[in-house]
């Protein structure tokens, strides 16, 4: 029996843009762990024979200490996608103009480096606006995958802000982050955005067919510093939801997914960073076990190919879609 698609990716935010979105001195150095982070995780995805997507911001490709280790995801046969410049998750704020200046000069630096141009994209903090996605259509990428289709969203962003000391008019700047509950009502399959004059895919985020609640790896550790057999039964039943409503999810991993406090102690305030290297690499191996037997695991730019296939030219956007 054929096994279904699943689609895989990794943010590659690095510790400055984590230390910018939360209001932290010193981001303005770029404090970097791709260094350690990407030989990490290329080395457990070799081990599970995986090819998957990474996003790359695009400050990080344009400072020199870090493209050899941006250059060797390519050399690993990994897709690179567009993951904005500066990684400001407010970037739907944003005019159109400075919109593009953000897509364009990733791409543009990306592929200088990389040799590789981006062909999808995905918003720091989920970010997304009907501006975005016009542009990201005029300039010819494939699809986009900045959706997250759950209602925990504004939960989530209450926990960032208690653990921060943002001042007021910065907790507005960041009032979208990870989206609100009105997300919830988002497709979890892959759908086109229909546009003024174009049409552009999306793939989003799965989360849990029917409760709409995240399955992502983050999510799965966080679980995970309660009980791990907890966090792979909670893994099985979304991938088992998947397959009864004919779902082929796209699931994300995080740096930090790899990295342990004694890596980077400045991002304490992660919820998932009180398990420690050895005991997170054990459960992503026993997922990634989980997810091999059940499905066949692509980068997303060759899901995104299959999926425009399946979608032909269908394309929707029903009130709960527009933007």
């Amino acid at each position: 029996m054929t096994k279904p698609v699943c689609s895989l990716s990794l943010d590659l935010d690095n510790q400055w843009s984590y230390m910018k979105t939360h209001g932290d001195a010193g981001w303005e150095s770029f404090p970097s762990y791709l260094d350690v982070v990407v030989p990490r995780f290329l080395e457990v995805l070799d081990r599970w024979g995986l090819k998957i997507t990474v996003f790359v911001v695009g400050q990080d490709a344009a400072l020199e200490r870090n493209q050899a280790a941006i250059r060797s995801l390519v050399a690993a046969g990994h897709e690179v996608g567009n993951h904005s410049f500066r990684h400001e998750p407010w970037l739907h704020l944003y005019g159109d103009a400075e919109i593009d200046d953000e897509i364009a000069r990733a791409e543009q630096v990306i592929e200088g480096v990389a040799g590789q141009r981006p062909r999808g994209f995905r918003g720091p903090g989920y970010s997304l606006s009907r501006s975005t996605l016009a542009i990201l259509a005029r300039r010819g990428y494939l699809y986009d995958a900045s959706t997250l289709p759950t209602y925990l969203g504004p939960l989530a962003r209450a926990y960032y802000f208690l653990t921060t000391r943002l001042a007021s008019e910065e907790k507005e700047q960041r009032k979208q982050l990870f989206g609100s509950w009105r997300d919830g009502l988002r497709p979890v399959k892959a759908y086109r955005w229909r546009l003024a004059d174009a049409q552009l895919l999306e793939i989003p985020v799965t989360t849990m067919p029917v409760f709409k609640l995240p399955f992502h790896f983050s999510y799965l550790l966080y679980i995970a510093t309660y009980s791990p057999a907890l966090a792979l039964l909670y893994f099985r039943t979304a991938l088992l939801l998947c397959r009864l409503t004919r779902t082929e999810p796209s699931l994300l991993l995080h740096p930090l997914d790899f990295l342990g406090l004694a890596d980077v102690p400045e991002l304490a305030f992660f919820p998932a960073m009180k398990l420690d290297t050895a005991r997170k690499l054990t459960l992503l191996d026993r997922a990634f076990r989980v997810l091999s037997a059940s499905h066949t695991v692509v980068p997303l730019g060759e899901h995104a190919k299959k999926l425009q296939v399946d979608l032909g030219l269908m394309a929707y956007s029903p009130p709960q879609l527009r933007i």
